[in-house]
């Protein structure tokens, strides 16, 4: 099973038994609300990304992505062309190990998210330095998807999106709380099936500790 807009909409309303004007009109902003609640739940490798950039000479800020959910690494490209990673900190930390950011200049060893659209480095570079990131991004909606109403979430994991759809639906319609908490249940039960899917197969040889691993039956 996996689902487009229509189909994902036309379940919810069978579900819920729902086809009044003004629950329909607002399906778009329930889905996006499950997608939100799944995105920020799960690290799911589809949802990872890598881009090149260049740090700026006496310029402790670099530009983040605008599709950045959050960060998974960022290594500087030394000269010899080898990969040094950057230990994420807190901005307090930046400030208070680097208070005089003119003068603290040397290839960046930390950094931190300053804000929504930058990270702040720590030494301040002192040269032009290629930098690759690694990030987890958020996917297009699939309300917004321009591929005909496809998405991974609605072709891959079409059970987490559905009872997250129908925990929001339900809320929306201030349905009674029994069915509420027995859909959450269902997304709950869901989403942790998803994330061990994530953890345990798609991982499976990934050179790391402390992970979940599921022998291949």
């Amino acid at each position: 099973m996996s689902f487009t807009l229509t189909t994902l909409k036309s379940t919810i309303q069978d579900y819920t038994e729902n086809t009044e004007t003004t629950f329909v009109n607002d399906l778009d902003t329930i889905i996006k609300q499950a997608e939100s609640r799944i995105n920020a739940a799960v690290q799911l490798p589809a949802f990872k990304r890598n881009v090149l950039s260049e740090t700026t000479i006496n310029n402790p800020y670099v530009g983040i992505p605008t599709d950045f959910l959050y960060p998974y690494s960022l290594a500087v490209i030394n000269s010899e062309d080898e990969h040094e990673y950057l230990l994420n900190k807190d901005v307090n930390f930046i400030r208070e190990a680097y208070p005089k950011q003119a003068s603290n200049k040397n290839i960046p060893k930390f950094y931190a998210q300053f804000s929504n659209s930058h990270f702040i480095l720590a030494p301040t570079p002192d040269a032009v330095y290629e930098l690759e990131m690694h990030y987890f991004h958020l996917p297009a909606s699939i309300t917004a998807s321009a591929s005909g109403g496809l998405s991974w979430l609605g072709t891959n994991a079409p059970d987490t999106l559905l009872y997250g759809c129908l925990v929001e639906a339900y809320t929306f319609m201030k349905g009674e709380p029994d069915i509420i908490a027995n859909y959450e249940q269902r997304f709950k039960e869901s989403l942790s099936l998803l994330q061990l899917e994530n953890d345990g197969r798609n991982r499976k040889d990934a050179y790391r500790r402390g992970q979940t691993r599921i022998q291949e039956q």
